[in-house]
C-alpha cells in the first residue's frame, strides 16, 4: 500500500480535482483506493456524495472528525476506519467535516505539557495517530490518497508522517507557487524532528517528494500561455520536479462533479473540449503510478 499526501498552501489550485479524479481513475484500471477527505471545506467528500446524503447520513458518526473526537474523548473502543469509511462508485472515502478545524487546537493541548520524555512520547502519539491507524488495513488497498488542508496543521502532519510520498499541485501563478520551497522545508523539519524522536529504526518516515502537478492551465496553440510557461520554467530552474502531464482549465466541465457527486473521469460528455480534458487527467494518472510505483 502506498500513501500520498496532496497539498498547497494555497487553496483554489485544483488541490481536490485532482485527489478526485486520480482516484476514480485509478479505480478504473483496477486499482483499490481509498481517499481520505481532510480539509474541512470538505470539498473532496462532497465530489463524491452529495449534501444531503452527507447530512443525513454521514455527518454524526461516519467523518474523520468523530475518528478524532472519539480518541480526543477517550472513546473506547476508538472506531476504527473500517467502521467509518464509505463507498462511491468503487472508491473507498473517508468523509471530511467542516468542524474538523477544531481538532487542531483539542489535539495541540497535550503537547505542550510535562517533562521532555513526555513531550517526546506525545508528539510521536499526537503525529502518528493516523500512520497507526492506516497499518490496520494495509493489505487492503493499493493507494491511499490524503486531501490535505492549505496549511501545516496537526492533521496535515498526521497526513505527512503516514505518507510515502507527497504531491503538490499548483496554478502557475506567483501565489500558488511562492510557498512551495517553504512547503518542502517545513516537511523536511517535520521528518527530521520526527525520526529524532524515534527510538527504532522501523518508525523512521521518509516522505518523498513526487513533484508539482501544473493545474488550471490556460491553452494557446497546444500549449500553456506564455506567462504561465515562465512560471514553469522558474521552478525547472529551481530543481523543482514538475510532472509532464499538465491539468487545463475548465469551469464548466470541473464544476460539475461537485453537483452531481461524479468525478470528472466518470462524467459522459461528448465534446472534444471534454475528451482533451479527461486525456489530460488519464496521462496524469499513468505517471503517477509509474511514480508511485503501483
Amino acid at each position: 500500500m502506498e500513501v500520498v499526501s496532496i497539498i498547497n498552501y494555497k487553496g483554489g489550485v485544483g488541490k481536490t480535482t485532482i485527489t478526485a479524479n486520480l482516484a476514480a481513475e485509478l479505480v478504473f484500471r483496477g486499482k483499490r483506493v481509498l481517499v481520505i477527505d481532510l480539509d474541512p471545506q470538505t470539498n473532496l467528500t462532497f465530489s463524491f456524495v452529495k449534501v444531503d446524503e452527507w447530512t443525513n447520513k454521514y455527518q454524526k458518526e461516519r467523518t474523520i472528525k468523530y475518528w478524532f473526537d472519539s480518541i480526543i474523548d477517550g472513546v473506547s473502543p476508538v472506531p476504527s476506519f473500517e467502521d467509518l469509511i464509505i463507498e462511491k462508485n468503487g472508491i473507498n472515502i473517508l468523509c471530511s467535516h467542516l468542524g474538523l478545524i477544531d481538532v487542531d487546537i483539542e489535539l495541540a493541548a497535550g503537547l505542550s505539557s510535562g517533562t521532555e520524555r513526555q513531550h517526546k512520547n506525545n508528539f510521536l502519539k499526537t503525529y502518528s495517530l493516523i500512520k497507526k491507524e492506516l497499518e490496520n488495513i494495509k493489505d487492503q488497498y493499493d493507494v491511499v490518497l490524503f486531501d490535505c488542508p492549505p496549511n501545516f496543521s496537526i492533521v496535515t502532519k498526521n497526513a505527512l508522517v503516514a505518507s510515502d510520498y507527497y504531491l503538490v499541485p499548483a496554478k502557475m501563478d506567483y501565489l500558488s507557487t511562492l510557498g512551495i520551497n517553504q512547503l518542502r522545508n517545513n516537511v523536511d523539519n517535520l521528518v527530521k524532528q520526527y525520526n529524532k524522536y524515534c527510538s527504532t529504526d522501523s518508525e523512521i518516515i521518509n516522505p518523498e517528494f513526487l513533484g508539482v502537478v501544473a493545474t488550471m492551465i490556460a491553452v494557446r496553440n497546444g500549449e500553456p500561455i506564455s506567462a504561465q510557461r515562465n512560471y514553469i520554467s522558474t521552478l525547472e530552474r529551481s530543481n523543482i520536479n514538475i510532472f509532464d502531464s499538465m491539468i487545463r482549465e475548465n469551469k464548466t466541465i470541473y464544476a460539475s462533479a461537485p453537483e452531481y457527486g461524479t468525478p470528472v473521469v466518470f462524467q459522459s460528455h461528448s465534446s472534444g473540449t471534454y475528451q482533451e480534458v479527461v486525456q489530460e487527467l488519464e496521462n496524469l494518472t499513468s505517471e503517477f503510478i509509474g511514480k508511485v510505483g503501483i
